[in-house]
């Protein structure tokens, strides 16, 4: 009796189809909300053979309107920075004059187009997502990137950035992958398993070639978990005898296994020539048809004899040379025998143009060598450089491990291993840097060479957090570089001090102390002085000599940094510690300044790494400043580049603002998070700012008991620096509140040590303000007032207003004291300082003035942090790709955000933005320092 065969069952691979209504259904969705301008990513998970392609295939087919654009993952390929990104990209290249300079530049660079400095790998990410979006605006566009766990890792990298970053684009990008790596967990994912057993069972009998007895039938179906590559191809490995008695069926074990071996079982009944063929297309990575047939010709054979003989439907030649399934090119290639794989290689090595494509040429010879060959790792070395310049330093990374193998002579090898190393760090590769590091520490060193070793582990351990381990290896590697590159050895010393202060009473050793002892010690390099210079020797002082004579210099190194002749090396490496330095030395208007300008230059490098420090920064400076709508826009830029970048940075200005505002629910809950976090990291500073943090909110709600424990173990916490003192402020406040004479007058007297040296009113405010509480009375609390009077300082202000209010008050004046607490609460109310301004009302209830209500609320309170960000920039006049570019989104992304703000603001116009939005401090001022000219990159 015939079989009667299931309709819609056909061969691979429509027959995975069968059973996948629901999966193909979300794929549809997915494509018909882009249509309308509703991105979507998908990442579609399964095993090998489950059927992920086919399902991708359907919506490529079914996609006739959509531009769609391709890639795919080839494992041999992992090691070539940005293949797969020029996959999908290529036929969006005419399109790259349409971008914003750097990002044209940044894609130009990648993909060889152009010479020019590595760029940033996020700037890549944020020049491919213009690219996309600009696409879209003519027709909605579908990426389709298969066997994803193959991307090489700088593609990976890239593409994860752009489906985090899609929203209102007319885009949907869908992975298949087997398992989602670390750049793409976390989007959306749609699993696909294997087919349930009555879609299983019609599969299997529409491929078997006899009539299957029922157990057989019923055992391949349990054992191949009813995945369809496994269906339509293990029975063909099998006689009709086997299938008729069930004889030969799979044993235990990993099925991709299982069907590598149906594969293999296969491609070894075919004629050798056939079989060479294969090899050869398994080896050869971007199935071009032409270096196929050239390296088969080589190798002593005729394409066409090969395909004539048959290779049994696993291989088809055609524009492209493709096989029937990524698990046949594994099998073929695993299964070889090692000297004929390194005969293909030295032959796709021979026809592969050394002018054109010199990088796969040496990755061939690179995988034909059997011993150590000089040549092929300097030509390995030369890709390197390549890779590197391209921004590629993961490929960069692996062709000089590779290197290191194929290099006979030591002193050679050690020098390799060492820029291995390097590279594996840069590459965030820290397992890797270290087996490089110990390989060579096995060799004869020199000094410099021991040096560079302790350099590099230190640098490693400094990328990897910001905590207690990297501080004392940067110091060792700092003195041992002493006598060999005194430059080298500063600038380590530099890097020291900023490790020191991140690790901040973490250190066990290697801490500030004995950092800045070191440092003054240190040999001075020869040529000019330069802004680094300048600041290592100015914190160095701090601590070997003191603050009045730190002080001046703390003073000129920010401003060396604030200037236009510092490099943007040196601003991108330390700038945010120039703003340390200027914070040291009570200079608020040098903190803003050398702020600005790291912000300002790490946007023009498309450094987004720094960008998440320096970002971090200025919004603490614009908490500092009241200027709580400009500090909200920037946490959301921190957040986006955190997201973005994966950097870690604990979130040092969300502490300040969240304090200063004084949101009980919200602030506490960070500073426990920052400090359990922070404590495990190693990153003593972050706990310091969290106990300070929490001093300012209870000493706003009037909890000053609970204040005083916080503020006192904010201001013990090492090092002794500024945020020390802004913690000894904290508790004087405190303690002078709940009547702790003695520790308001052991805390006065730290903080005037703090202050000594410094002339600004900040610090001189702060002093006289605690010399108020601490007992001078209305002397000093004037005093204050004309020191913060005329400064951004508007919250020190009002809180000075509200300390002279409430002493007023205590002494029976109260006209004086309602005069002083309703400029406090106009000031907090303004800046949005909630408890200060609920703790001033009930100050002005005790005097029996009337009390204002709590305010309206400013417009745009209504908004999101993102929409708000927005909406201050268009108000500055920057475009929607201006705005796009500073937030790592597309311009179609910003337009759907800012027709949200013209509906929460009840506006229809971006004119109307100035008079919906009040006014801030930060953001008025210019995007640099008055009178400096654009930054230099060095």
């Amino acid at each position: 009796m015939a079989r009667q065969r299931r309709k819609g069952v056909g061969p691979w691979p429509d027959g995975a189809l069968l059973g996948r209504r629901e999966e193909i259904a979300t794929l549809d969705r997915s494509v018909a909300a882009a249509r309308e301008g509703d991105s979507r990513v998908l990442v579609v998970a399964g095993a090998a053979g489950v059927g992920k392609s086919a399902l991708l295939e359907h919506v490529a087919r079914s996609a006739d309107d959509m531009r769609v654009l391709r890639a795919a993952g080839v494992e041999s390929e992992m090691e070539l920075a940005f293949a797969a990104l020029h996959q999908l990209c290529m036929p969006l290249l005419d399109r790259l004059q349409r971008l914003p300079g750097p990002q044209c530049a940044a894609l130009q660079t990648v993909f060889g187009v152009r010479a020019g400095p590595a760029p940033d790998r996020f700037l890549v990410g944020l020049a491919v997502l213009s690219l996309m979006s600009d696409a879209a605006e003519e027709r909605p566009v579908l990426c389709v990137v298969d066997d994803a766990q193959w991307l090489d890792r700088a593609s990976a990298q890239v593409l994860g950035f752009v489906a985090r970053r899609l929203l209102a684009e007319r885009i949907v990008v869908l992975f298949g992958t087997r398992r989602p790596g670390h750049e793409l967990r976390g989007l959306p994912e749609v699993e696909i398993t294997g087919l349930s057993a009555p879609d299983s069972r019609a599969l299997l009998e529409s491929a078997s070639p006899a009539p299957l007895d029922e157990h057989v039938r019923d055992r391949i179906v349990a054992e191949s978990d009813g995945n369809p590559l496994a269906l339509l191809e293990l029975p063909r490995g099998l006689t009709v005898t086997q299938m008729a008695g069930g004889f030969g069926l799979l044993q235990a074990g990993a099925l991709p296994g299982h069907i590598e071996e149906s594969f293999l079982s296969r491609v070894e009944s075919l004629p050798a020539d056939s079989r060479r063929l294969l090899l050869v297309a398994a080896a050869e990575p971007t199935g071009d048809p032409t270096l196929v047939r050239r390296a088969v010709e080589l190798l002593g054979m005729t394409q066409a004899r090969a395909m004539a003989n048959g290779t049994d439907g696993l291989l088809t030649v055609d524009a492209r040379v493709t096989f029937r399934h990524p698990l046949v090119r594994s099998a073929v290639y695993r299964a070889a025998d090692p000297a004929d794989r390194r005969a293909v290689h030295s032959a796709l090595a021979a026809v592969t143009d050394a002018r054109t494509d010199p990088d796969r040429r040496a990755w061939h010879l690179a995988s034909a060598a059997i011993e150590p060959d000089d040549a092929v790792a300097a030509e390995l070395e030369h890709s390197a450089d390549r890779a590197q310049a391209r921004g590629g330093l993961t490929a960069a990374a692996a062709f000089l491990q590779r290197a290191v193998e194929l290099t006979a002579d030591p002193a050679r090898r050690t020098d390799r291993a060492l820029s291995a190393a390097r590279a594996s760090v840069a590459a965030g590769a820290f397992g890797p840097a270290l087996e490089l590091l110990a390989l060579a520490e096995t060799a004869e060193l020199d000094e410099f060479a021991r040096a560079r070793i302790d350099l590099l582990r230190a640098e490693a351990a400094f990328a990897q957090r910001h905590g207690s381990d990297a501080p004392p290896l940067l110091l060792r590697a700092a003195r041992t570089l002493e006598p060999l590159d005194a430059r080298l050895a500063r600038d380590t010393y530099l890097d020291a001090w900023s490790a020191a202060l991140f690790a901040g009473s973490s250190a066990t050793a290697g801490d500030l102390h004995e950092v800045s002892a070191a440092a003054a010690a240190a040999p001075r390099p020869e040529g000019p002085v330069r802004a680094g210079d300048l600041l290592l020797d100015a914190l160095a002082l701090l601590f070997t000599d003191g603050r009045d004579t730190a002080v001046p210099m703390l003073e000129r190194a920010a401003s060396a940094f604030a200037a236009d002749e510092v490099t943007g090396e040196e601003v991108l490496r330390w700038g945010w510690l120039a703003t340390a330095a200027a914070a040291s030395a009570w200079d608020f208007e040098l903190c803003l300044a050398t702020a600005l300008r790291q912000v300002d230059v790490a946007r023009q490098a498309g450094a987004l790494a720094v960008l998440a420090v320096g970002v971090n920064v200025l919004e603490q400076v614009a908490a500092l400043a009241g200027d709580f709508g400009t500090a909200t826009s920037l946490e959301a830029e921190a957040d986006a580049v955190r997201e973005a970048t994966g950097t870690h940075v604990a979130h040092y200005g969300a502490l300040v603002l969240a304090a200063l505002r004084g949101r009980e629910s919200e602030a506490l809950p960070l500073v426990d998070a920052t400090i359990a976090e922070a404590t495990a990291e190693g990153e003593g500073t972050a706990v310091q700012y969290a106990r300070w943090a929490r001093s300012v909110v209870l000493n706003a709600l009037g909890r000053y008991d609970e204040a005083l424990d916080a503020a006192r173990a904010a201001a013990d916490d090492m090092p002794e620096l500024f945020v020390s003192a802004w913690a000894l402020a904290e508790l004087v406040e405190a303690a002078s509140r709940s009547g702790d004479e003695r520790g308001t007058a052991e805390a006065l007297e730290r903080l005037r040590a703090h202050v000594r040296g410094s002339q600004g009113p900040w610090g001189l405010g702060v002093e006289a303000r605690s010399r108020g509480l601490a007992g001078d009375g209305g002397d000093a609390f004037r005093e204050a007032v004309e020191y913060f009077r005329g400064t951004r300082l508007r919250p020190d202000l009002a809180r000075t207003h509200l300390v002279y209010g409430e002493w007023l008050r205590r002494r029976g004046r109260r006209s004086e004291a309602r005069t002083q607490l309703r400029i406090a609460h106009d000031l907090f109310v303004s800046i949005g300082m909630e408890a200060f301004a609920a703790r001033t009302r009930r100050e002005l209830r005790a005097v029996g003035a009337a009390v204002p209500g709590r305010g309206a609320v400013p417009a745009g309170d209504e908004l999101t942090a993102q929409e708000r960000q927005i909406a201050l920039m268009v108000r500055e006049g920057m475009t929607n790709p201006e705005i796009a570019a500073r937030l790592f989104l597309s311009p179609r992304t910003v337009e759907w955000h800012l027709r949200r703000v013209f509906g929460k603001l009840s506006i229809s116009s971006r004119r109307q933005l100035r008079s919906a939005l009040a006014p801030d401090g930060i953001v008025t001022l210019p995007a640099r320092p008055r009178g400096a000219a654009e930054p230099s990159m060095g």
